[in-house]
């Protein structure tokens, strides 16, 4: 069955499980603590881990795709990636 898929795209859905799992985990541990605090911690915690799993399954699907596209559709997606992660960040 894993035969059927693409590297790339087996190695992007696992990454999304494992946050995935990592986001299902948290809420689990917020509600067990049941301290505002905490939940607080928990929560900022995830706001490292989401644009980190953006930018490696970026990368990933890039590399996938490096020897279908031009080098300027690249620059494109690395510049929205980048903004996507600025603007989070402000």
């Amino acid at each position: 069955m894993l035969t059927l898929f693409e590297k790339a795209v087996l190695a992007i859905a696992l990454i999304r499980l494992l946050s995935g799992s990592i986001e299902i985990a948290a809420a689990y541990l917020i509600l067990r603590f049941n301290d505002v605090g905490k939940a607080l911690i928990i929560n900022s915690s995830l706001a490292f881990i989401g644009p980190l799993i953006l930018i490696i399954t970026t990368t990933i699907g890039m590399i996938g795709l490096a020897e279908k596209m031009s080098f300027g559709k690249f620059i494109w997606i690395f510049l929205g990636v980048a903004l996507i992660i600025y603007g989070v960040k402000k």
